[in-house]
């Protein structure tokens, strides 16, 4: 039981060491436009650069190719720890949810809000130059649901 204990201590310490190193560099492969195809249309990401952060937006597309932004997000750090801020502009996910950097190894980003309804997590996986892995999870009714978002770069 000490072993599992120790191993667990050691897991959270790397992870939390790793989060705190991340710098504003790190988040670069973010950078451009990112297309995912749907049954439906397209979900696409725009991700800038700024000085201190990154700004993001989604936007749906149907087939006709009309679109609806969805969320807008500032990736910044906040009091030290950097932030996934995300404004939703759906119904049933207006406003806005911050979720901390709680990991960063093997270039994926986690990002946590514990009391938030759902998702609980935002994951970010630079699979990449042209491809990018996103997914959310999290409890919904004592249930664990994962949704996936894998991207393709828009040249």
């Amino acid at each position: 039981m000490k072993k599992i204990y120790l191993i667990f201590v050691l897991v959270c310490t790397i992870c939390y060491a790793s989060a705190k190193k991340t710098t504003l560099k790190s988040f670069d492969f973010l950078i451009g436009k990112w297309e995912m195809k749907t049954k439906t249309g397209k979900i696409m990401e725009r991700w800038q650069k700024h000085r201190d952060s990154l700004t993001g937006s989604s936007h749906r597309f149907n087939e006709k190719g009309d679109s609806v932004l969805t969320e807008t997000i500032v990736l910044k750090k906040v009091k030290g720890t950097w932030c996934f801020c995300v404004t939703g502009y759906e119904k049933g996910n207006e406003g806005r949810t911050d979720f901390k950097l709680a990991s960063s190894v093997n270039n994926t980003f986690i990002f946590e809000n514990k009391q938030h309804d759902f998702p609980q997590q935002i994951i970010y996986q630079n699979k990449g130059k042209d491809e990018l892995l996103a997914w959310i999870e999290g409890d919904i009714g004592g249930k664990k649901r994962k949704m996936e978002f894998p991207y393709q770069r828009v040249k």
